[in-house]
C-alpha cells in the first residue's frame, strides 16, 4: 500500500517538475480562463446602445425637435449627420457608418394638427437582428407620449389610444430577421481563423519537431522563398473551404449573394493571408505542437467574441471595441456582410479594407523576422 503511494507521489512529482519546465504552457492553462471570464463578464453586452443614426428631417419645427430630443433621449440612437439626400444616407447605411436612417417628412407639423397622424420612416440595418432590435422596439413606443406637451401647448387633445403620428420601420438587408443571413457570412471568417491559424502553425513546428526544417532550408532557396512555398498550399485550402462553405449558404440556408464575387474573393485572399502570417508567427514561438494548439486558441478566443460576430460589436465598451478593431477577422466580418448581403462595393469600405491590409504586411513583417531569428 505504502510503497503504491511512494510510487503514485513520485511521478506526481515528475509531473509537477515537467510542468514547471513547459512555463508556456502552464502559462496558456491559466490566461484562458481568465480571458474567457473578462469578455464574458465585462464586454459582452447584447444591448447596443447609442447606435450611430442619420437624419432626414425635411422640416424643422417644433415636433421635429422635439421628436430628435426623445429619439437622442432612449439612448440607443446618436445623431452623426443630418442630410436631405437620399443617396448620401443610403451610402452610409449600407457601408456601416449608420445603423439607422430617420426620415421626417415635410409637412409633419401640419399633419399633426390637422390630426392626419403622418407617418416617420425609420431605416434599420437588419443585417444584424440583434444589434438593432431593441433600438427599434424604443423607438416604437415614443409616438404615444413624445408630443403630449407641444400638442398641449397648442390646444389639441387627442384620444389617448391615438398617437399623434406612427412609425413605419423598413428592415433593410434581412427584412424578416433571419439569423443565418448574419450567422452564415461570418461563418467564412471563423472558420478560416481557426484552420488557417491552426493547420500553419502546426505544419511549421512539424518539420522543426521532425528536424526536416534543415533540409527544406538546405535546398537551393532562400528563407522567405521556404517560407512562401510552404504556405501555398494552405491558400488552396482556404479557396476550397470558402467554396464549400458559400455552396453551403446559397443553397441550403438561401443567403443572398448582392454584391461583387470579384470582391469577395479578393478580400478572402487578403484575409487567408492574414491568418496565415499568425499561424507562422505563433509556430516561431512555440517549441511543440500542443503550445501551437494553446496559442492558436489564445487567439482565435478573442477573434470570435470581439469581433462582432457571436454578439453586437457596438454593444462593447470602448476598451474591447479597441482590441477587436486589431483582429484580422473583425474588418473581414464587415467586408464579407456588405458585400453578401447589401451589395456595397468595395470602394465604399476603403476604411475596412485598408485595415485589413495593414494588419497582414505588418503580421507578415513580424513573421519572417521571427522566422529569420529562429533559424539563426
Amino acid at each position: 500500500m505504502f510503497s503504491s503511494l511512494r510510487r503514485i507521489l513520485a511521478v506526481f512529482l515528475k509531473e509537477l517538475i515537467q510542468m514547471r519546465r513547459d512555463r508556456m504552457t502552464i502559462g496558456m492553462i491559466l490566461a484562458i480562463p481568465i480571458m474567457q471570464l473578462v469578455m464574458f463578464g465585462y464586454a459582452i453586452n447584447g444591448d447596443p446602445r447609442n447606435l450611430p443614426t442619420v437624419l432626414r428631417v425635411h422640416e424643422h419645427s417644433v415636433f421635429s425637435r422635439s421628436l430628435i430630443t426623445a429619439l437622442e433621449n432612449t439612448r440607443y440612437f446618436r445623431i452623426v449627420a443630418s442630410t436631405t439626400s437620399e443617396a448620401r444616407a443610403s451610402t452610409m447605411l449600407a457601408n456601416g457608418e449608420a445603423a439607422f436612417v430617420l426620415t421626417v417628412p415635410a409637412g409633419f407639423s401640419r399633419a399633426i394638427l390637422r390630426g392626419e397622424r403622418p407617418s416617420v420612416l425609420l431605416e434599420a440595418d437588419a443585417s444584424d437582428p440583434a444589434a438593432s432590435a431593441n433600438a427599434v422596439s424604443a423607438l416604437q413606443q415614443l409616438p404615444a407620449s413624445v408630443f403630449q406637451q407641444d400638442l398641449k401647448d397648442a390646444g389639441i387633445t387627442l384620444p389617448p389610444s391615438a398617437p399623434p403620428f406612427d412609425i413605419v420601420v423598413q428592415r433593410r438587408y434581412n427584412p424578416e430577421g433571419v439569423t443565418a443571413l448574419n450567422i452564415v457570412p461570418g461563418l467564412i471568417g471563423v472558420i478560416l481563423t481557426m484552420t488557417m491559424t491552426l493547420v500553419t502553425s502546426m505544419a511549421v513546428v512539424k518539420e522543426f519537431e521532425r528536424g526536416t526544417m534543415e533540409n527544406l532550408l538546405a535546398m537551393p532557396a532562400k528563407p522567405h522563398e521556404v517560407m512562401f512555398g510552404k504556405i501555398l498550399p494552405y491558400v488552396l485550402l482556404g479557396y476550397a473551404q470558402v467554396v464549400i462553405i458559400f455552396a453551403a449558404a446559397r443553397f441550403l440556408f438561401d443567403v443572398p449573394m448582392a454584391g461583387s464575387y470579384s470582391g469577395l474573393l479578393l478580400i478572402v485572399g487578403i484575409f487567408i493571408a492574414a491568418n496565415l502570417s499568425v499561424g507562422f508567427t505563433l509556430s516561431t514561438l512555440a517549441t511543440n505542437q500542443a503550445q501551437a494548439m494553446q496559442m492558436t486558441m489564445f487567439f482565435f478566443l478573442p477573434s470570435i467574441l470581439l469581433s462582432g460576430f457571436m454578439f453586437p460589436f457596438r454593444g462593447m465598451p470602448n476598451w474591447a471595441q479597441w482590441i477587436g478593431e486589431v483582429l484580422p477577422i473583425t474588418h473581414f466580418l464587415r467586408l464579407v456582410r456588405a458585400i453578401m448581403l447589401k451589395g456595397t462595393p468595395i470602394a465604399e469600405m476603403a476604411d475596412e479594407l485598408w485595415a485589413l491590409l495593414a494588419f497582414t504586411a505588418v503580421m507578415w513583417v513580424v513573421a519572417m523576422l521571427r522566422y529569420r531569428r529562429t533559424l539563426d
